[in-house]
Parts: C-alpha cells; structure tokens; sequence
C-alpha cells in the first residue's frame, strides 16, 4: 500500500501554514536549511505570526528538520522557498535552484517534486528539473515526475488561509497532475482548478499579481493627477466606487514579495522570447517611483509651512510592506527613507510589529520603540496598522512640534484633519 510522505521545503509564510495543514493528514517533514527556525518552530513558536502554536500543535503528524538526511523517505516534495529580484530587478532563481540541488540528493524512483514558488512560464521545466535530473542521476517523467501549484498566501490575512483559497494544481503527466491534485484537494476545502499543463499554471500566478500592480499603478498615476488639479483622490474612488463594476483599488506603495516583484518574472521570460512589455513594464516604473513622489510633497509641504528641510526630524510610521504582519520583505517605505536621507532629514522609524533585528539586519535600520511628543517636524503615516487607526488626531498631533506635516498615505485619518493625503 502507498504511503504518503510529504516534505515541505522551505518554512516561511508560504511553507510553514501548508506543513501544518498536510501534518494534520499525512505524515509531513517541514525542512529549512535555517536552524534557527527549526528550533523555534519544534517549541511551537512562529515568528511571522502565520500559524499559531497551537495550531502547529494539531499537526499530529509534523515534524521539523534542517538534515538533509531526514527526507531519504519522503515521496512527495513540495518547494516553497522564496524568488525574489535581484539589484538589476532580474529573477534571482538561487533559493529554488539550491532547494533543487538539496531535493535531487535524496530523489528515488517514483517521487514527485511540486513548486509553489513564483516563477516565470517555463522555469519549473527548463530550470528546476534539470537539476533535479544532474544531482539524482534519474531521468525526468520516467523515473520522477514534476508539477506546479501557485502558492496563494495573503500574509496577515486570517481571513483567506491556505485552505479556503482555491488552488491552481498541475502536473508533468496527465497521470502526475491527477495525483497532485488529489492531494491538494484533501486539504483544500475551497476546491482545486487542474490546469492543462505546468506552463499554464506558472503563467496563471505570475499574472495575478501583475494585474494587482498595473491597476494599482492606474491609481497611484490617478492620485498624482488629481493632486495637480486639487481634487481628493478618496473622493473621487468613493464616488466612482458607487458603480457595480468598478474595481475598488488605492493609491499607495507597492511592494512585498508578491506584487512588486512577480511582473519582473514575466517581463524577464517576455524579454528572452524577444517581446519587449511595454504595459507591465511602465506600471513597474509608475509604482517604483511612489516613494519618490512622497517625499517630494512632503518637502514642498514642510516648505509652505517654513519648515527648514535640512536636519528637519521626520516620524516614519510602518516599516512592513502592509498592514498587520511582521514581513519586511521588499517594502518600499524603505525608498521613503532613502529619499529622506537625500535632503539631510533625520527619519525615525516606529513600527510595533516589526522585529528591530530583522529590521537592522535587513535594511540597516533601527526602529525606535516608543515616538517621544513635540519631537517631529513631519509624519509620515505609511501602513495602516490597527494600532495607528487606534489612534486620534490629537495624538498625532502631539508628537509633532509647534508647526508640523502629517502625510497620511493610507487613509488612516479622517478627511481633513492631515495636511496631505495620497
């Protein structure tokens, strides 16, 4: 009789919630090549706040390892490492390509190697297999096999969870992919969709965020326009808002692991086939420049106000990339600060979610931990979390010295009670 045996690759926000669930059902190996990681999630402990201890502690049949030869029996892999960009914003395949080397030391006949990692049409075929193929020495869709399920993960989101978001299976055989999504639909209580071919399904995921990024790009060129003529963005989304069909999305920074970063994926592989994406690419280069673009209302705002800009002292509030979790990962209120540091602005950094190690070790970065009263000459409020919506205008104000600016990027005050609204 088969058993299966699943092991899960990689332990972050998209890993670790997918280990919990299949070690509720089969028997799961969480592998990380982080001990550190390790250690804390056998003591039930998830820093990026995904899953609870309790929660890890149902997954009866879950157990956590950084050994290699730990996953000699293991029959199904599943990766969910990151891919991030790299400094020329270019796919950086090194975490998937290295979880493929590490796969390929213990496949064996008859196994099955699942990515979930966003990646471009073709990478799972044309870049993971071959390694796969090189470190085993087995031959791909005779002795192993291969398919493709896009993770789905919305970090803080308790609402949409791993199971109740329907999940994009496929598989290198018609026989695999039947097999890969039976297995996802065991878990997945909002269904599965078997798409015709692994190629299919990458471009399924790369395009889901890309459309998030063009139309929140259309927003931000909408909130920069409708600043130069005087009318509040808000407003005008509120009222357009009030047809049946019109997509409610807000201006703001667009970064993260997912949206500011998949549409590169795609215009990389366009680029190779000799398409040059001109849509994709001019929404990247219009939410790339929002920090920039803050700043530089901010500074005309501090100047109206004969605020000096030069050693003035700016309140940054929100390091992460949204609102309500811990992930620091491509968060563009890191170009806020940067432009900042271009006018000689001192930036203090106030975010009660992050880690401040993570913080220091990631972007250089210390954030404070309580901001001090009449201290500021500027706030800039840059995520929504629920403990700035908690607070008042005039608690806001009191941190500010006599005359000061609050830039409120994400609606958090009410209307006019900050100087500047995106």
């Amino acid at each position: 009789m088969f058993m299966q045996k699943i092991c899960i690759v990689g332990l972050g926000y998209v890993g670790l919630p997918l280990a919990v669930e299949f070690g509720k059902k089969y028997r799961t190996v969480g592998f990380d090549i982080n001990k550190s990681r390790i250690d804390e999630l056998r003591d039930g402990i998830d820093h990026t706040l995904e899953v609870t201890k309790a929660e890890i502690a149902s997954a009866t049949s879950l157990s956590f390892t950084c050994q290699v030869e730990d996953l000699k029996d293991v029959n199904t892999f599943i990766v969910t490492v990151p891919t991030p960009i790299d400094e020329h914003r270019q796919p950086d395949l090194t975490p998937l390509i290295k979880a493929s080397e590490t796969i390929g030391k213990v496949l064996k006949k008859g196994d099955i190697v699942i990515y979930e990692s966003t990646v471009y049409p073709g990478a799972t075929e044309e870049d993971c297999v071959p390694v796969l193929e090189r470190v085993s020495g087995l031959k791909f869709n005779q002795d192993f096999f291969a398919g493709y399920s896009p993770e789905r993960i919305n970090p803080g989101d308790k609402e949409h969870r791993v199971t109740t978001i329907k999940k994009v299976t496929s598989g290198s055989t018609p026989e695999v992919a039947e097999r890969v999504d039976a297995l996802y639909r065991s878990i997945i209580t909002a269904g599965t969709h078997k798409a015709s071919s692994i190629k299919v399904a990458e471009a399924a995921k790369v395009i889901e965020n890309t459309q998030r990024d063009l139309n929140i790009a259309l927003i931000n060129e909408l909130a920069v326009i409708f600043n130069k003529l005087g009318i509040d963005t808000e407003e005008v989304l509120l009222a357009a808002g009030t047809k049946w069909n019109f997509l409610p999305f807000r201006p703001g920074l667009v970064g993260g692991h997912c949206i500011g970063v998949d549409p590169y994926y795609l215009t990389h592989k366009a680029q190779a086939i000799g398409y040059h994406p001109e849509v994709i690419l001019a929404g990247r280069r219009i939410n790339d420049g929002m920090g920039r673009y803050v700043v530089s209302e901010l500074i005309k705002a501090m100047l109206k106000k004969r605020i000096q800009v030069s050693d003035a002292k700016v309140l940054v509030m929100g390091l992460t990339f949204k609102e309500n979790c811990p992930d620091l990962r491509n968060t563009k209120v890191i170009d806020i600060i940067n432009e900042l540091q271009e006018y000689d602005v001192q930036a203090d950094v106030y975010d009660p979610w992050v880690d401040p190690d993570e913080a220091m070790s990631e972007y250089e970065i210390r954030p404070i931990q309580e901001p001090k009263a009449g201290q500021y000459d500027a706030i800039v409020l840059c995520v929504s979390h629920k403990e700035f919506k908690e607070k008042t205008v005039p608690e806001f104000r009191s941190l500010l010295k006599e005359k000061g600016v609050i830039y409120d990027l994400k609606y958090v005050l009410p209307k006019g009670t900050a100087d500047i609204r995106l």
